[in-house]
């Protein structure tokens, strides 16, 4: 038995769920807290791991949580947010703006 099964488990679940399973990498941190499993992978393949309203992370979570009962360790994940990753607001236009481009 391996000392870190919570963070192969996780890695192995992930890569069968992305496209670029080369990309993928989990950091294992403990504290008093417990377990902390933070997770880097392609931009891309974030929409996969988080899922319609989160339902794919959600159920993650909930095997990991399994994973550490087994083990007597509370685990948390954290997906890490690619660089670049949310996209900049769209710019709302002026009322002015709108009337300006109505006009024929």
């Amino acid at each position: 038995m391996s000392e870190f099964q919570d963070s192969e488990f996780l890695e192995f679940v992930v890569k069968a769920l992305v496209d670029t399973p080369s990309a993928v990498k989990v950091e294992r941190k403990v504290d008093e807290m417990g377990v902390l499993l933070s997770l880097k992978l392609d931009p891309n393949d974030m929409g996969k791991i988080i899922g319609r309203n989160g339902n794919t992370a959600k159920a993650i979570r909930s095997l990991l949580r399994v994973v550490g009962l087994k083990n007597h360790a509370r685990v948390n994940l954290k997906i890490e947010e690619p660089e670049g990753g949310r996209r900049a607001p769209t710019s709302v236009n002026s009322t002015e703006s709108v009337m300006e481009d109505l006009k024929l």
